[in-house]
């Protein structure tokens, strides 16, 4: 990974690439605003909707989107699908609850004057528990959002979907707030949900959990994240953040196990 790019004087916009900014949403209307605003910048932004029922798609297109409406495919092809919809060939992918800030936008529109890679990563921040996350699992959380489409894609990971590009990766400056307000308990359902999907995405990769991944695997985690990355500097939410990672790492080898044990279905 390259050093992050050293502040420059934005080119004008009509000699920078043009930029698509590509959006899922369900039910975003109380979010999806702050995330629109943080992107004037943008050419072009497509939301794509799988099945709002808050008013998402026309506050969107209200604000200049162009909206499509697409049945849930899972989050990395529902993710690629927007990327094949935008219309132009370099793009930055956005989750309604997050916001690009003034420094993440210069950065932004520097390479986009002069790219000297095809795909960009960039620190993201998470808020949780009312706190913006500096250490442990919270902080950087680098993500791979920017980037040439003919030469990156989303993953078809049904969750934990991630970029995969060809060829090096850049580094940005400045951070992608994610501004999450949903509570501790729909959060911890959406982690359940989330550890059964890798469950069954392993059990098809043929992999297996004996005692020891499902014993140490939450244990090593803790020690990486609270001591080695300092995620105690974050204080309680900084600690309940990395037990919530570490019994999800838990149970997903748990259900691995249990998937594993399971009788073939007729």
């Amino acid at each position: 990974m390259s050093a992050p790019s050293a502040p420059a004087m934005p080119a004008p916009a009509s000699l920078r690439a043009p930029l698509s900014v590509a959006i899922i949403t369900l039910n975003a209307a109380q979010a999806l605003p702050a995330c629109l605003a943080s992107v004037p910048f943008a050419q072009e932004v497509v939301v794509v909707d799988s099945g709002s029922e808050d008013g998402t798609r026309e506050l969107a297109a209200a604000r200049g989107a162009r909206v499509i409406e697409l049945p849930w495919l899972g989050y990395g092809p529902q993710k690629q699908a927007a990327v094949a919809a935008a219309t132009h060939d370099w793009v930055l992918c956005l989750d309604a609850d997050e916001r690009v800030t003034p420094q993440l936008r210069a950065a932004i529109e520097a390479v986009l004057a002069d790219p000297r890679q095809f795909a960009y990563r960039m620190a993201r921040a998470n808020r949780f528990m009312g706190r913006l996350l500096r250490y442990g699992e919270g902080y950087p959380d680098w993500s791979l959002r920017l980037f040439h489409r003919d030469h990156a894609r989303w993953s078809e990971d049904p969750v934990h979907e991630k970029v995969e590009a060809r060829g090096p990766v850049g580094t940005l400056a400045g951070d992608l707030l994610h501004e999450s307000a949903e509570s501790l308990e729909s959060y911890l359902a959406k982690q359940n949900r989330y550890t059964s999907l890798q469950a069954e995405r392993l059990a098809e990769r043929g992999e297996s959990a004996g005692w020891a991944r499902i014993a140490l695997s939450p244990l090593l985690r803790f020690i990486k994240f609270y001591f080695f990355r300092l995620g105690f500097l974050d204080g309680v939410p900084g600690l309940v953040h990395i037990a919530i990672g570490c019994a999800n790492s838990q149970l997903k080898y748990a259900k691995l196990r249990d998937l594993n044990r399971a009788p073939p279905r007729s």
